[in-house]
């Protein structure tokens, strides 16, 4: 029998049963893709980080696996991972991945920043997500897309945001992919939530990877690269966002409410 190290980390959470809560699962050497995604099955969290060391100008190497697929890009597990595997002493960790580049996390205070490559959306019609969100079309001010699959759906008010009821059956039909719902906030300058039914996730709790790509929409629409935003699901959690020219910095704290081995 194997025994792998294991963590379950709440990330963008400043105590546990906040934030998106991801596995951390360090390796020596990569596993098969079918046993790492029957591993991240199993686990049956948003995300399972894998992560093995690297040499040159990274750590380590990154993949994340929803219970379904592997996904290109994962903020909340890879803010997880920083936190699991930063040293004593050591101020950032480089991460590898296959389609997002390099990313890292460093230490900011008791908090995190994490840095992530910007994904910008461009305005495009999406009527079929808009209806399966069940939104009034009334809220709906834009409309954006991006090539990586993430759909973007502007609404007038925070309101509208949290009294979104998707038809998930509707949602998950294209497949795998994010629907992220936002507008100007009450909580925090930016509210959002995000669904991805297809990619075996109804609503993620705090999405790293969206906002990547909201922050150059409303850094152009507020004036600003510097905002604080919420994501309005259940657990919720607050993301201080920085933009700068093509990467987006996403602050937040963790906090580790499970550590143990995974047997196979």
């Amino acid at each position: 029998m194997t025994s792998l190290p294991f963590l379950q980390v709440d990330a963008f959470a400043d105590a546990a049963f906040t934030g998106n809560p991801a596995a951390v699962m360090p390796l020596d050497a990569w596993l098969p893709d079918d046993v790492l995604q029957a591993i991240a099955a199993e686990n049956n969290l948003a995300e399972t980080a894998f992560t093995v060391p690297a040499e040159g100008d990274a750590d380590y190497e990154l993949r994340w696996f929803t219970p379904t697929c592997e996904v290109e890009m994962c903020g909340h597990a890879t803010l997880a991972s920083g936190h699991a595997l930063l040293g004593e002493g050591q101020e950032i960790i480089r991460f590898r991945t296959r389609k997002a580049g390099l990313l890292s996390v460093a230490r900011d205070g008791a908090r995190y920043a994490l840095s992530l490559p910007v994904w910008r959306p461009a305005p495009k019609p999406l009527d079929a997500i808009v209806a399966a969100l069940v939104v009034d079309p009334a809220t709906v001010v834009e409309t954006l897309w991006h090539e990586r699959r993430y759909g973007v759906v502007v609404l007038a008010d925070e309101a509208a945001v949290r009294a979104c009821v998707p038809d998930m059956r509707a949602l998950a039909a294209p497949g795998d992919w994010l629907t992220v719902v936002t507008a100007p906030g009450e909580t925090a300058e930016v509210v959002s939530r995000a669904f991805a039914p297809g990619g075996g996730i109804d609503e993620d709790p705090v999405t790293g990877s969206a906002h990547a790509v909201i922050a150059p929409y409303w850094a152009e629409r507020l004036g600003r690269t510097r905002f604080k935003a919420y994501q309005a699901s259940r657990r919720g959690g607050f993301l201080d966002v920085t933009l700068d020219g093509e990467r987006v910095t996403l602050g937040g704290s963790c906090v580790t409410v499970i550590e143990g081995r995974f047997r196979l």
